[in-house]
């Protein structure tokens, strides 16, 4: 098996721990560092989340066609989070905003400085969305191959552990920070 079949067979849970890490990472944004989301935040946790959810049933329930309901979802969080993040740049004149934070507000900037400075919370939307589509359009266009049991076992159990890995070490994390 080559590189690009581990990668095809694989993808579906390459992009269940993206979607995990970046879920468990905006909470621990908004709920232990108290970072209040702007709008354009909303609009990508809306998109984000519900993707962790379908991810881990479509591997649980061996749904080969789990990329027709998380593409259109992580695609279109492609485009908010690319928006949010060329208005944080400042390329975009901002939005107008009905209230609370502005969407051009960036928590990262007093962290993150020198070379590094092109990270921005978008940023790491956007990165997180790509390799989601990435991983699922790879899915889609390989094409499902048929899983033996044995195999959908290691599927389920592997999908659960990511799940239960990436909230132990979130919650943890805050537990820690919260000390």
């Amino acid at each position: 098996m080559n590189v690009l079949d581990r990668l095809t067979a694989t993808s579906r849970h390459i992009a269940l721990l993206v979607a995990m890490v970046a879920t468990c990472g905006s909470l621990f944004f908004s709920e232990v560092l108290r970072w209040i989301p702007c709008e354009l935040c909303w609009q990508q946790r809306v998109l984000m989340y519900p993707l962790a959810l379908i991810l881990l049933v479509g591997i649980v329930i061996d749904d080969r066609r789990v990329h027709f309901y998380g593409l259109p979802l992580a695609l279109g969080g492609v485009i908010v989070s690319l928006y949010h993040y060329l208005e944080v740049l400042k390329v975009l004149p901002p939005s107008p905003c009905l209230g609370g934070v502005p969407c051009s507000l960036d928590y990262l900037t007093p962290i993150l400085t020198g070379p590094w400075s092109f990270i921005k919370i978008p940023f790491l939307a956007l990165v997180a969305f790509s390799m989601i589509s990435v991983m699922l359009g790879n899915y889609a266009l390989a094409g499902a191959p048929a899983t033996a049991p044995s195999a959908r076992r290691l599927a389920i159990s592997s999908a659960v552990g990511i799940v239960v890995a990436t909230s132990v070490i979130f919650v943890l994390l805050g537990v820690w920070l919260r000390m």
